[in-house]
């Protein structure tokens, strides 16, 4: 990395500026300035250890930022041991009992009657999959944190063929997650559900924009579709008059806005960076989702199977 200095004041700055500064960590950061006659401009340069860091009140520099900027986006992990196989396995532990803890709350609530059950049904849709994917910053960066952290909706999946074949009966999960109370819904949008954040996880993982798309359009998109379709919903889409046209609107809204937020949260760690093309992106996307949702064909299969497919096909496609 160079650093172009004016030839005449090379000499006054030599002799006041040798600084070698505290910066993240252990690292330090030294300048070395020749002393003797003024070197051209092409050779004053600045020799690095450690990260980036400089501060000096009578040095005044361009420099290229470029390997600046790769230090500022470079993905960090809250990693919450040293060992990165031993952090995943705790991450794991840790996401899957938090995972766990919301379905357990919201099989109490449909227990007693709390929410309605369609209503219940939808605050687990939307809250499942967002909450699950805050977790993913305590995973390492590898193949191995996606693939462990992909267990605990792929665990979900084992415990939903279970129940919705009839051969392990759980009343609660049942009525938490069943439209009508049939066990044998289960295996329709619950395990499109569940599907759908594996894959998300164990192919995209968090660094790419389609995974955190199909999640958000599934989770926040279609849950608040519903919700406010139900409430609001009383102009219908002239092509299927089962759907509404608030709760399109509420689904693109709020898949869009979830994408977004996430887009931030995530780059935030350094897995991706803030553009306006992405941005653009997962609008597209949420809108394309939210047409499909739309459409008889949606409302005939499933949209938890229609609404993630469409998210990851389109999503490949703009990102």
């Amino acid at each position: 990395m160079a650093a172009f200095l004016p030839t005449n004041s090379i000499s006054d700055i030599s002799r006041r500026c040798r600084a070698t500064l505290p910066l993240v960590g252990s690292t330090r950061s030294e300048l070395h300035l020749p002393s003797g006659p003024p070197p051209s401009p092409s050779a004053a340069s600045l020799t690095f250890y450690g990260h980036f860091g400089l501060s000096c009140p009578a040095l005044s520099l361009t420099i290229s930022s470029r390997r600046f900027r790769r230090y500022l986006s470079s993905p960090a992990a809250v990693m919450v041991h040293e060992n990165p196989l031993v952090s995943d396995i705790c991450a794991t532990a840790l996401s899957g009992g938090i995972a766990l803890s919301i379905l357990r709350f919201f099989e109490e609530t449909a227990k007693r009657g709390l929410f309605d059950q369609k209503l219940n049904r939808k605050l687990v849709h939307v809250s499942i999959g967002l909450v699950f994917m805050l977790c993913w910053p305590m995973f390492s960066s590898g193949r191995q944190g996606a693939i462990l952290a992909a267990l605990i909706p792929g665990v979900n999946i084992i415990r939903v063929l279970l129940v919705g074949l009839g051969i392990y009966k759980d009343e609660a999960t049942v009525k938490s997650m069943s439209r009508f109370g049939d066990y044998r819904e289960l295996l329709k949008g619950p395990l499109y559900y569940a599907t759908t954040i594996t894959l998300a996880c164990a192919v995209f993982w968090r660094a790419s924009p389609v995974g955190i798309a199909a999640i958000c359009n599934l989770c926040a998109g279609d849950g608040f579709a519903d919700i406010v379709g139900r409430r609001f919903g009383h102009h219908k889409i002239p092509y299927n008059k089962r759907k509404s046209l608030a709760g399109s609107v509420a689904m693109a809204s709020a898949g869009f806005l979830a994408s977004i937020g996430y887009m931030y949260y995530f780059a935030s760690f350094g897995y991706m960076q803030v553009s306006w093309e992405m941005i653009w992106g997962f609008l597209f996307v949420s809108l394309a989702s939210a047409l499909v949702e739309s459409l008889p064909l949606s409302t005939a299969l499933d949209d938890n199977l229609t609404v993630p497919l469409t998210s990851f096909i389109v999503g490949s496609l703009v990102f």
